[in-house]
């Protein structure tokens, strides 16, 4: 059967879409599918899913036959056409620290990692001001090491750990 245009009106209507713009949509959720396989555990149990989308990217987790993998990243690409593929791109960003608001507080935790290593006591009274629930004995420690630590010229094991409280500590985990 043929089309029929009506004279005066446009091609196609503003709702269609086009095939080839389906298809890519689709291998765009079959990639965040994926990306939700691969995630490491403890950011998968951050992400807030649909008990059904949830169940499926478990069972895929499990799953080690390449066929039977396919099938099932198929399943769950399905199942992300009926949820906000949005909502979750972003809960991943944030999850794997991708998101603008994750880098900003990494950025933070390390200038004030640097501060409290450079500027000891006072920097550590400013960081207290701000952060009222921080443990001050144990940042005094920490610092304390971490500083022992670059005079020795010994990797900064301490500085790790003390970058490691700031992010957690500023909200990034």
């Amino acid at each position: 059967m043929k089309h029929e245009m009506k004279k005066n009106s446009p091609p196609f209507d503003d709702d269609e879409i086009s095939k080839s713009q389906r298809k890519r949509d689709m291998h765009a959720l079959l990639a965040l599918g994926k990306e939700l396989v691969n995630l490491s555990k403890e950011q998968f149990t951050k992400l807030e899913l649909s008990e059904e989308l949830y169940d499926a990217i478990v069972e895929a987790r499990n799953i080690r036959s390449h066929g039977a993998l396919k099938r099932q990243l198929q399943y769950i690409g399905k199942r992300l056409r009926f949820v906000d593929a949005d909502q979750i791109r972003g809960q991943i960003d944030t999850v794997v620290g991708h998101s603008k608001q994750a880098v900003a507080t990494l950025h933070r935790a390390e200038r004030w990692r640097d501060r409290l290593l450079a500027g000891g006591d006072a920097a550590l009274g400013e960081l207290l001001s701000e952060f009222s629930n921080a443990d001050r004995q144990y940042l005094r420690q920490i610092i304390r090491n971490a500083n022992k630590e670059a005079e020795s010229g010994k990797s900064s094991k301490s500085a790790r750990a003390l970058f490691q409280y700031l992010r957690a500590l500023m909200g990034g985990e």
